[in-house]
């Protein structure tokens, strides 16, 4: 029995010492579990996320962001390139490396800005003139200058139409941003120039009919006759805004950061009461042509009708003969000094 106990007993003691030392491991083994989720997945997501890459239609500026590293620019990505080493908690900002556009219109499915968006600048003779149109640009895409442009404008917001605030690399509404606050005032004035210097009817052929003038009446444009074209002054208006674009861009933005400038001209309208009156112009012009058709007409008939005439008084034979042509079919007797009738018809 003695002996039983004994080894009861060593039993159990061994067995206590057993669980003793296996709490200090388990202890370990959590905290050391917890530390690899604490730091070692932020260290394995920060060393993964060192890497970056572009696509075929987007170039790419890389600033320093570690936590004891400064913020100036590391390195520039070109675009369509393959997955490279930008180290750790680096910033990427993505600018489009294609051609860009902005557009201006009437049709609020189509503008870049919210709602109906034309520019309304007076013509030369103080007409209000609604000028529609798409700006093609494309960013330039040098290092050094897309560098610059990253300094200058890619580390502060802009206001978008909608009052919120993006940075310029934040997708389209970051860009659509920078360029509805930056881009959009040097095309307004360089349209107002532009336009300003031409009279409403050198570029809408319509103004000519409802402008003011202390002249006497213009004489009525002839039926059939051809407006005059405008063609040639909207392309001088797109030739000097495309000049002056280029130019004032670069002065505005401080750096020649745009290239490839062309402004395409869509659409010139007119304010909606003068556009009233050049339509009611031309509907009573439409009237005063029909009226000269009729006149036209009756003077040629009045003539043919005197020339029939005359040649009835030099040949009356002939006068009876087209009265016989004229009568109806089925007379057998013709006596015109009946008083009781002149016509009598077969049975």
């Amino acid at each position: 029995m003695a002996n039983k106990e004994s080894s009861g007993k060593n039993r159990s003691g061994a067995g206590s010492r057993l669980s003793g030392l296996s709490r200090p491991r388990r202890r370990t083994a959590v905290i050391t579990a917890v530390l690899l989720v604490v730091v070692g997945w932020p260290v394995l997501s920060a060393l993964f996320g060192g890497f970056e890459r572009t696509t075929g239609g987007e170039i790419a500026v890389v600033r320093n962001g570690g936590f004891f590293d400064n913020n100036k620019i590391r390195q520039v990505i070109d675009p369509g390139s393959g997955r490279v080493w930008i180290g750790l908690y680096s910033q990427v900002h993505k600018y489009p490396a294609q051609q860009r556009f902005y557009t201006i219109t009437s049709d609020a499915r189509k503008g870049d800005e919210t709602g109906v968006d034309v520019v309304t600048v007076p013509s030369s003779d103080g007409v209000n003139m609604g000028i529609e149109g798409t700006l093609y640009f494309t960013l330039n895409q040098d290092h050094s200058v897309i560098r610059e442009f990253d300094d200058k404008y890619g580390t502060r917001k802009f206001r978008s139409a909608g009052g919120e605030m993006y940075n310029v690399y934040d997708g389209d509404k970051g860009w659509s941003a920078f360029l509805d606050q930056i881009v959009r005032p040097v095309i307004d004035n360089d349209l107002r120039s532009q336009i300003n210097s031409f009279r409403c009817a050198e570029l809408v052929s319509s103004c000519a009919l409802v402008q003011n003038s202390s002249a006497q009446p213009r004489p009525v444009q002839p039926v059939g006759a051809k407006a005059q074209s405008n063609n040639a002054n909207i392309a001088k208006v797109q030739n000097a805004i495309n000049t002056s674009l280029a130019a004032d861009l670069e002065q505005t933005l401080g750096g020649k950061f745009v290239t490839n400038i062309h402004f395409n001209l869509v659409r010139i309208t007119l304010p909606e009461k003068v556009q009233d009156a050049v339509d009611r112009a031309q509907a009573a012009f439409a009237q005063v042509s029909e009226a000269q058709a009729k006149v036209a007409t009756a003077k040629a008939e009045a003539a043919a009708n005197k020339a029939r005439q005359d040649g009835y008084n030099k040949c009356p034979t002939c006068a009876k003969i087209e009265e016989l042509k004229a009568l109806p079919q089925g007379i057998t007797v013709y006596a015109p000094g009946n008083p009781n009738g002149s016509l009598l018809r077969g049975q």
